[in-house]
């Protein structure tokens, strides 16, 4: 996702560390502080005792004081005649601990703006996803939360998270939308279709002849088949899509499906061409694989036929099998790409429709290599075409 990357959160700032940095900074900057000041306190002080002191005084002071014990009586007449009483008298109340005091005083509404400050990174990545959210269940779905600078990991992921989930939602809410008017479109045609010409078989105006119940019969089998190819997508969706575990080999499954397609393909006169080992075993489901290959097969039929080539290329890459598909039709306009695998999409849609293609088909080959845990990408040719590439993951089953 593109806002996941975009909110790419730094290492090294999760929540705890954030708070616990910020804290003890500021906690450690406040007993420096006073510290610092109570030092300054007592040099001052002390600086200006000394200046009020004789030199010989101070000398005489110093010699006394490397043996302190043996001079007391002298000492505190030093002390009671140089320093004030209140300074020399034990107690809560001296001088020192009336600045001490002053000084803690002073520092609580310090403390108080400088932990705003330093937590407003936090509150505003919470208050921005918090208000974001409001508008997403309002139903504004283009809603995105905006990334704070400086915030924590935790907070930056929520962030890049939840604005990945709006984007599947607004994704979501146009595919519903538009879903639902090409569904009730694809639903209406055959079903309108095959109830116009059996009506006009009870009016008396076709004959009832198997010419005429087997065009009846095509138009309910496309609408079956656009059914269970719906039911198909809700199911795999859901995440209750059921695959089967097969050893097989990707270059035989490939061959089996080309002779499948190939009255199709040489009345389209296209040219086919595969590329790869002779042999690739692999380890998942056969049939649904082979849909793929298929579904991919008749896309170029049905879009791809004016350029009269079909080329799959099937390489493995340490056991982690590629195939791609490609044809050398008119391609996909560069904006449309990143929408070729959403359902009811058709790059024309007219000849989509006038060739029977649902628009399912890329919808359903996604689902299945993504039930497999691979991916599926579409990109237009240098040379003119459109390439899907399928990308197997490397499976325990696998075996050249």
């Amino acid at each position: 996702m593109k806002d996941t990357d975009r909110l790419k959160p730094v290492r090294g700032r999760s929540l705890w560390r954030w708070v616990a940095v910020r804290m003890s900074l500021l906690a450690l900057g406040v007993v420096l502080t006073i510290a610092l000041c109570m030092w300054l306190r007592f040099a001052i002080e002390a600086y200006t005792i000394e200046r009020r002191i004789p030199p010989a005084t101070r000398d005489r002071i110093a010699v006394l004081s490397e043996a302190p014990e043996r001079h007391e009586a002298e000492l505190w007449g030093y002390l009671r005649q140089y320093y004030r009483p209140q300074d020399l008298v034990p107690g809560l109340v001296g001088t020192d601990w009336l600045l001490f005091y002053a000084l803690v005083l002073a520092s609580v509404p310090v403390i108080v703006l400088l932990g705003l400050v330093a937590s407003r990174p936090l509150s505003r990545q919470f208050s921005i996803v918090a208000a974001t959210a409001r508008r997403v269940t309002q139903g504004d779905f283009s809603a995105r939360a905006e990334h704070v600078p400086n915030a924590p990991d935790e907070l930056n992921r929520l962030a890049a998270d939840f604005n990945a989930m709006c984007e599947k939602l607004s994704r979501y809410e146009r595919e519903v939308l538009d879903s639902s008017a090409i569904l009730a479109h694809e639903l209406r045609t055959p079903l309108n279709a095959a109830m116009g010409r059996l009506q006009g078989i009870l009016d008396g105006v076709f004959e009832p002849e198997p010419e005429q119940l087997g065009m009846i019969l095509r138009q309910l089998v496309q609408l079956n088949r656009l059914v269970s190819d719906l039911h198909f997508l809700s199911v795999a969706r859901a995440g209750e899509l059921r695959l089967s575990e097969d050893r097989f080999d990707l270059a035989d499954l490939i061959a089996e499906r080309l002779a499948w397609s190939s009255p199709a393909l040489d009345e389209a006169g296209i040219a086919c061409s595969v590329d790869g080992p002779a042999s690739l075993r692999w380890y998942g489901d056969r049939d649904r694989l082979g849909q793929v290959i298929s579904v991919l097969i008749e896309n170029v039929i049905r879009y791809a036929a004016t350029g009269r080539s079909l080329a799959i290329r099937l390489t493995d890459e340490g056991g982690a099998p590629r195939i791609a598909v490609e044809d050398r039709g008119p391609g996909v306009p560069p904006d449309e790409l990143p929408r070729i695998f959403d359902r009811f999409w058709r790059a024309e849609h007219s000849r989509g429709r006038h060739s029977g293609g649902s628009g399912l088909g890329l919808s359903i080959a996604s689902v299945v290599v993504e039930a497999h845990g691979g991916t599926i990408l579409a990109t237009n040719r240098a040379d003119g075409g459109l390439r899907v590439t399928v990308a197997l993951p490397l499976r325990g089953g696998y075996s050249a």
